[in-house]
Parts: C-alpha cells; structure tokens; sequence
C-alpha cells in the first residue's frame, strides 16, 4: 500500500481554500485552522461523489444556521460567486427557501452575508420577482401548492385543516415558494435538507430525505456525500442521524416502497 503524503495535503488544502472562497488562504494559527485546510477542504470538498454546486449549497446553508464566525459564511459567498457556481439572483432565492426550512432569523443571517460580500465585490443589485405580482384566487393557490407538494415530496400533502398545514405549508411553502422560478428544484432540495436536518425533527427529516430520492433529485450515492458535508456544521451527531435515515429511506425508494410516517 503506497503511503499519502502529508505536505501533498496541505498543498492540496491551500489550493482549494482558495479557490472556494475567493481570497488567499491564510496560514493557520492554530490546530482548528489547520484541520479547515487539512481535512475540509483538501478532503471532503475535493471528494468526486458531489458536484461543485451543491456542496456550494450544502455548505452556505449549514453554515447559516450555524453561530459561528461570519467570516465563514462569507467566504461561502464569496466563494459560489467567483467560482460563478451560483449568481447573486440565486442565493437571494436561497435565503428565502431556508428562512422557510431553518427560520427567518437564519434566512436572514445569510442574506446579510449576501449583502456583505455582493457590496465587496463591487456587484450590482439582483433583480427578483415578488412573491406573487397579480391578484390571485385562494382556490387556485391552494389547489397548485397541494399537486406542487406530491410533485416535490412524491407524496400527498397534509389535510388543511389547521393554519401551519393550509396556510404555511399548502400555500406559501409549495404554492409559492417551491414555484418560484428563481432557484431549480435540486439546489432548493439541498437547502431544504440542510433545515430539517437541523430541526432533529424525525418526520421532516425522513420524509424529505425520501422525496429527495425518490424524485430523481438525488441519488443515494449523493445524500452520502451530503451527510458527510452536512456535518461539517451540524456536526457529527446530528448527522448521523441523516446517515441512518439515507440508509432506512435509500432502500424504501430502492425498493419502490412507499413512504412511511
């Protein structure tokens, strides 16, 4: 067995720090540091099973609903706009999907990262479409976001029968923003997986781990490789909850069962 080679690594590590975050990579200080460079990005993000994209997504969210440093949400940003992996327009959509997943307050974190990083790089403005510009008929929205809902989830919606379910969910969530042509639905399906992982609630966690799958936006090979990215920021324990629910749902979709609650 040939032995890998440490300054190799590192070697690796700085190139890619800089690449994806658009600035020079510092030297580290500090053990933590070293190990952003060592293990993070010369390892986990050079891995082949997830393109560039998504991991872009994966990391930006996580790292939004995170309390640390801005800094790294901002190198994030930056990074998915030099990298032109992602456009401004776009992780202003972003923001808003993961306010409905994570809470506004996290939404909003990352749109102020947003604005941060677009005003240092000098960009103009992103135009966006309102949530709805013309007047519209509440049967017709709800009736769009309940077939919106099994075209995402692959399952039926919830019975509005309570204000979360008929307002929040069959609404605004699939009759709005889902819709929205601003984002495609494979990165929002990141976006979103990044919030329910975050929740540590098993219903949103197994429910759209399986819709992910089972819609063709993921393969299970993927939702790996997202669990490991995943837990950059979530940490190791909340991710593997994701890892064994990838595995439970992974073969339910495999198998062409249907979902469980």
């Amino acid at each position: 067995m040939s032995l890998l080679d440490p300054a190799e690594r590192t070697r690796r590590g700085v190139e890619q720090q800089a690449a994806l975050t658009g600035a020079p990579a510092p030297e580290p200080k500090t053990l933590l540091g070293a190990s952003w460079r060592d293990f993070i990005y010369a390892e986990v993000w050079t891995r082949p099973g997830l393109d560039l994209r998504s991991r872009f997504w994966i990391a930006m969210a996580a790292a939004a609903c995170s309390p640390g440093p801005a800094e790294i949400l901002d190198n994030y940003v930056r990074g998915a706009l030099t990298t032109g992996e992602v456009t401004l327009s776009e992780l202003r959509e972003g923001a808003l999907h993961l306010a409905v997943y994570a809470g506004w307050s996290r939404g909003g974190a990352w749109d102020q990262s947003i604005t941060r990083v677009a005003t240092s790089l000098d960009l103009a403005p992103a135009e966006f479409a309102p949530i709805r510009a013309e007047p519209w008929d509440p049967a017709v929205r709800h009736a769009e976001g309940s077939a919106n809902f099994l075209a995402v989830m692959t399952i039926g919606g919830p019975p509005p029968v309570v204000a979360y379910f008929d307002s929040g969910i069959l609404n605004f969530v699939f009759g709005e923003m889902w819709m929205r042509p601003g984002l495609d639905q494979r990165s929002r399906r990141w976006i979103t997986m990044v919030g329910v992982s975050e929740s540590s609630s098993d219903t949103p966690i197994r429910s759209h781990t399986y819709g992910a799958m089972a819609s063709g936006n993921a393969t299970m090979d993927e939702m790996h490789e997202f669990v490991l990215q995943y837990a950059i920021h979530g940490g190791w324990p909340k991710a593997s909850v994701m890892q064994a629910t990838v595995f439970e749902m992974g073969k339910r979709v495999a198998q062409g069962l249907p979902f469980e609650a």
